[in-house]
């Protein structure tokens, strides 16, 4: 389905800006991050692409592993091992996330629209849909990025926390041939257990909206798209991994 949101300013309609919405797929961790790199070079080939947007969810209890993070701690591998947890790279930056009951954002956007899609934009959106939704959320503190075993273990100001100084939404980026990805996780309800096992660490409790996860996932589609004219806006319903 394709939507034209415009102004009256004619002489921004003629742009191709097009932007792609997909559907909610839950997919294996490998395969949700081969599509994000899928989208990212689609972005960066495609000259009238400005961005794509899409939510997920991880099939099973996965950890994904910062791009930078060197070394997988023994018992993380173990519980691998073990079948209780399934382990990845992101191609993306930061800690360790754990994937279990939450949702993922991931954008893909080209170098020149920085100024649109950077961290603060992005959560200023996120801060904004959520306040809607009944959850304040605000910046974490530190300026500087600390890299832990544990994403969610720090409070960078690119990351959002609640009214108790829980992390709940972490993000990061990967910049590849003058485009972005940028993945986020927002963590609804985490397994307690497994998050103690893996980071030795308390887990943020449940977030207790009266909206269900797709519910969630709705309104951020609509307040993302809600103030963005002269776009072409496509959105793409993922039957599976090969159906774009």
């Amino acid at each position: 389905m394709k939507t034209i949101i415009s102004s009256p300013d004619k002489t921004l309609l003629n742009r191709k800006n097009k932007y792609l919405i997909f559907s909610t797929l839950k997919l294996p961790g490998d395969e949700q991050m081969a599509l994000d790199l899928h989208f990212l070079d689609k972005t960066i080939s495609d000259p009238e692409l400005i961005l794509t947007l899409r939510f997920y969810y991880w099939e099973g209890d996965w950890l994904s592993i910062g791009y930078h993070q060197k070394e997988i701690p023994h018992h993380w591998e173990k519980l691998h091992n073990e079948g209780k947890i399934k382990i990845i790279r992101r191609p993306s930056g930061g800690g360790a996330v754990l994937h279990s009951r939450g949702i993922t954002y991931a954008i893909t956007f080209k170098k020149p629209f920085y100024k649109s899609f950077n961290y603060e934009l992005v959560n200023n959106w996120l801060i904004e849909s959520f306040r809607d939704l009944g959850l304040d959320l605000k910046n974490g503190h530190l300026k500087k990025a600390v890299i832990r075993d544990n994403c969610f273990g720090t409070s960078n100001i690119s990351d959002l926390v609640d009214h108790e100084g829980f992390k709940r939404i972490g993000s990061a980026q990967f910049r590849k041939k003058g485009a972005f990805l940028q993945h986020g996780e927002i963590q609804i309800n985490p397994s307690r257990d497994l998050w103690s096992y893996i980071f030795g660490e308390e887990a943020p409790p449940k977030i207790n909206l009266n909206f269900t996860n797709n519910e969630i996932i709705e309104h951020l589609k609509y307040s993302f798209l809600e103030k963005k004219i002269n776009q072409i806006i496509e959105n793409i319903n993922l039957k599976n991994k090969n159906s774009f």
